[in-house]
């Protein structure tokens, strides 16, 4: 439960840190922005996880959580340019 609530809040340092780093016109706002990097650090704490890389009951660290926002709001803007 606490490599949960540690994922959340590392997430949401990591989208704002990804928002700023992502380059381009991004439209979302700022609580979009924030649950994008709490997915993406979520991605890559249960990706990790699934690779082997992290062991059970820790989250990923702040850098891969960056990537894994940058990852997510990457997709985000693919996604949202076609609709």
């Amino acid at each position: 439960m606490m490599s949960l609530i540690g994922a959340i809040i590392i997430g949401f340092l990591a989208g704002l840190i990804a928002r700023a780093i992502h380059p381009g016109n991004d439209k979302a706002g700022f609580i979009v922005t924030t649950l994008l990097g709490i997915v993406g650090s979520l991605v890559a704490t249960y990706g990790g996880r699934m690779l082997g890389l992290y062991p059970e009951g820790s989250s990923a660290g702040f850098i891969a959580s960056v990537i894994g926002a940058i990852i997510v709001l990457f997709i985000y803007n693919m996604v949202s340019k076609k609709v």
